[in-house]
Order: C-alpha cells, then structure tokens, then sequence
C-alpha cells in the first residue's frame, strides 16, 4: 500500500510544484520564490508531522529585502523566522476563516484533494497577496476582520462577497474582495456600504475604492449620497 509520505511527496512533485511554477514563481520541493530585483518574496510548505497514515502541511508567504539578507549563497527559508522580514504571514491568514490553515495527505482516492485545494490557496490568495506587497505601497489596516462581521453580514445577504480586507491608502478607503466589474449586485451593495463608511465622518479618507482580489480597480465612491452612474464605457462587455 502506498504510505501518507509517498502520495505527498508525489503531490508536491506531480502536481503542487507544476502549478505553483505555472503562476509564476520559481523553485521545487517545499520552497518557492517569486522573481523580483529587490526582495525574496517566498512561498514555503511547512509539514506538522508525517506517517504512513497522514502528511500534514501547511503554507507560510513572507518578503525579505535581498539588501537586509546581503550576499548570502542560499536564499531565505519561508518556513524559518530570520526577524529580517518586512512581512510574513501564514496562508490561513490571507484567506476567509483568518486563521491558520493545514491540509491532510492521507491514502485513499481522494489524496489530490488536499494538494488541489492548496494550490487553488495559493492562486487566489497567497500569489495575489505577494504581488500586492511587492507592487503597492504600504496600507494601514482600517478594521479587523471581526469589525467587519456587521458589514459582511448584510453583504451575505445580498448574496455579495465578503470584504476581505478593509484599509487606509492616502485619502482613500480601499475595500478588497472577490468582486468582478460585470456584477451590478455587487456594485450597488458596496455603494450602500461605502456611503456608510462616508458617513461617518473619520477624516482620514474622503473616498472608498474597491478592487478585486487580484488589485484592479472596479468601483470608486467619493460622496456619502447616491452611488454614480456607472460610465457607459463600464457598461460595454470587454
């Protein structure tokens, strides 16, 4: 019978490691890196313990500056603590449940799960997470996930995604979720929310943007009264 330790060493090999190269970042075995001339942005798979009747694993994502690490032959370890990281964060972190997440490799027909399902963690959260730090500037949080329980509440209502995160950049309140241009639910739902975020009169921001999990611009509300027009060019399908 093939062992917990074989199925995740194939998962990893077979399938984990080709999809996360697939999306851009380099490396094999439990540590990855995605190219950049200034910072290690890394990808680490961390195991919990293994047996011949379960792999436990999960993910952890940090950036380290290459000049804080200087000329050092090997590059850092994601799944190690150095205290020279400007960030770092476990995979559950990144994503809804905002806590920390493990996966199971465990014998039986259904082993690829688990790798599947961290991977597709990796493409909608980590990756665009890691782009994110690397390409904007730095945002001050503006609520915790449990101060927004009350807005996502009435967001699952309307059957609209959840704010993901909720954060200060300049003037603006930048709102992020899994949202798509094409859904005018969406959009009119988080035109009521940012006229309430408006409305209540914290002077650090005078506008809401929301974006996409993968950083694009989709709506940006500017005044706590009625929600805009939505410009004809929006309108037409790309």
């Amino acid at each position: 019978m093939t062992t917990a330790q074989e199925l995740f060493a194939e998962g990893m090999r077979e399938h984990f490691a080709p999809a996360v190269r697939a999306l851009g970042l380099i490396g094999c075995g439990l540590s990855f890196t995605l190219p950049d001339e200034e910072c290690w942005a890394l990808l680490g798979v961390q195991l919990a313990g293994a047996d011949e009747r379960a792999v436990r694993y999960t993910l952890n994502l940090g950036i380290t500056p290459k000049a804080r690490w200087g000329g050092r032959a090997l590059r850092p370890d994601p799944n190690t603590v150095t205290g020279l990281e400007i960030w770092r964060a476990g995979i559950g972190e990144l994503m809804p449940v905002g806590e920390q997440v493990w996966w199971e490799v465990a014998p039986g027909p259904r082993w690829q799960v688990a790798v599947q399902d961290s991977v597709a963690a990796v493409r909608h959260h980590g990756l665009p997470e890691l782009l994110r730090r690397l390409d904007g500037p730095a945002a001050a949080p503006y609520l915790t996930p449990a101060e927004l329980e009350a807005v996502n509440a009435a967001l699952a209502q309307a059957a609209v995604a959840r704010i993901k995160r909720a954060e200060l950049l300049g003037p603006a309140l930048v709102l992020t979720g899994a949202w798509s241009r094409a859904d005018p639910v969406a959009r009119e739902v988080l035109a009521g929310a940012a006229r309430g975020f408006l409305s209540a009169g914290d002077d650090r921001f005078d506008r809401v943007r929301c974006l996409d999990t993968l950083g694009r611009e989709l709506w940006l509300f500017d005044t706590p009264g009625p929600p805009p027009a939505e410009p004809e060019e929006a309108r037409r399908p790309s």
